[in-house]
């Protein structure tokens, strides 16, 4: 969601994440097409952003995990606003926009996922649940990142030529249950998905 007349991006880089919420209260992860690259090990194309998830039930733990910043939460269909600290955001809103300050570019995008006690629950599709434990990696350095077959089930709905990108680029790092599920989650509710035929 990086549109220029919001204000330009200046994407922080994995490590800078890292270290901003090395003390966030909850779980979180690296998400988006640098997630694809955390799991296959290798720079796989440019990004205009850098996404980080975490769960609804943490969110509010985000403005000290960016002190002084500012972050702008995107209202349906694409409205950004201040985002105040302790203000819980209503269920609809999923993204949130971050810089350290107004003459700043925007550096972080957080993406607001649900769920339901000890597991994660797909807004693609609420019937996909997984414990948050099985939903994050960690890279070699210790980096948080969604599991790839997560993400690319999140990238199959928009199909864009850079998800296509990171599908095949994630294809030799997704092992048979991986790639079941992946399978499975999307002929949910897309059984003729050109994705589906790679999968196999």
């Amino acid at each position: 969601m990086a549109a220029a007349d919001l204000g330009p991006w200046e994407p922080a880089t994995v490590r800078e994440v890292a270290t901003y919420f090395a003390r966030f209260p909850g779980p979180w992860w690296i998400a988006g097409g640098f997630a694809i690259e955390l799991a296959t090990g290798r720079t796989i194309r440019p990004h205009d952003d850098i996404d980080v998830g975490l769960l609804r039930s943490d969110h509010l733990g985000a403005h000290g995990a960016l002190p002084g910043w500012e972050l702008w939460a995107a209202d349906p269909p694409g409205q950004l606003r201040p985002w105040r600290q302790g203000e819980p955001l209503p269920a609809h809103v999923h993204d949130v926009w971050c810089r350290p300050g107004a003459a700043s570019p925007w550096r972080v995008q957080l993406m607001i996922d649900e769920s339901d006690g000890p597991d994660w629950v797909s807004r693609r599709d609420p019937r996909l649940r997984r414990p948050v434990r099985e939903l994050v990696r960690r890279s070699a350095d210790g980096i948080p990142f969604l599991a790839p077959e997560v993400q690319l089930h999140h990238k199959a709905r928009a199909c864009r030529p850079k998800d296509v990108v990171d599908l095949h680029a994630a294809l030799p790092v997704l092992g048979p249950a991986e790639r079941a599920w992946l399978r499975e989650a999307i002929a949910g509710t897309t059984p003729d998905h050109p994705w589906l035929v790679l999968l196999q």
